[in-house]
């Protein structure tokens, strides 16, 4: 499978004049400034000095390309060896999170039918390792995809929150009367502070719930 078998050396004919990593970090170039939609094979192979002919002797396609730039981006998972269950994963949803900020296309990439790398899957095995024990099989992936959900949520609105605290404020000048839970928590907020902690507080409400399930089950 592409990204998993080892491509094997020509042994005849001239050399690979360029390797799947560098064909993968000019997808990545791309994708940081203009967006995923911008990448094409055409494209990658321009900004190289190739043909989009010479990069097939590489990759199948584009789905094989932005795998192989979502393998560069997302890179290997956190070493979560040591400390307890909760700080593990802590650590390995900050790193994810992290991750998704330096490459934003990497949300759209990691979606959807398409091959999936060692590297990608190499995420999930991290955080399954760092699950405590007492949770079935399909607890365990729900609570990783529970994870991730809320990690890739909170990627997608960087910045967002405080733009649109802003935006409703200027709203709420000239209709704060029919919005008042609104105005109560934002005056709150202006007033001891929190803001822009959404990742933080749920991804401890949802080790929380965690928890509290295990405890029940002892």
């Amino acid at each position: 499978m592409f990204l998993w078998d080892e491509r094997p050396k020509p042994t005849r004919g001239p050399k690979p004049a360029l390797t799947l990593e560098q064909i993968a970090d000019a997808g990545i170039a791309i994708a940081d400034v203009e967006g995923l939609a911008a990448v094409s094979m055409q494209r990658v192979a321009a900004d190289l000095g190739y043909t989009k002919m010479s990069l097939y002797r590489y990759l199948p396609g584009k789905a094989e390309l932005v795998a192989a730039m979502l393998e560069r981006g997302i890179g290997s998972p956190p070493d979560l060896s040591d400390g307890p269950w909760r700080e593990a994963l802590t650590r390995w949803a900050d790193a994810l999170l992290s991750r998704y900020f330096g490459h934003q296309w990497a949300l759209e990439a990691s979606t959807g039918d398409r091959p999936i790398g060692p590297n990608e899957l190499g995420w999930m095995e991290s955080a399954l390792s760092a699950l405590p024990p007492g949770l079935t099989g399909a607890e365990r992936m729900d609570m990783i995809a529970t994870i991730a959900g809320h990690v890739r949520a909170l990627a997608g609105q960087r910045g967002g929150e405080s733009q649109m605290t802003g935006a409703m404020t200027l709203v709420l000048r000239e209709h704060a009367q029919r919005f008042p839970a609104v105005v109560a928590a934002l005056t709150d907020t202006a007033k001891t502070g929190g803001a822009d902690q959404a990742f933080t507080f749920g991804l401890d409400r949802i080790l929380d719930g965690l928890e509290m399930l295990l405890r029940q089950r002892v």
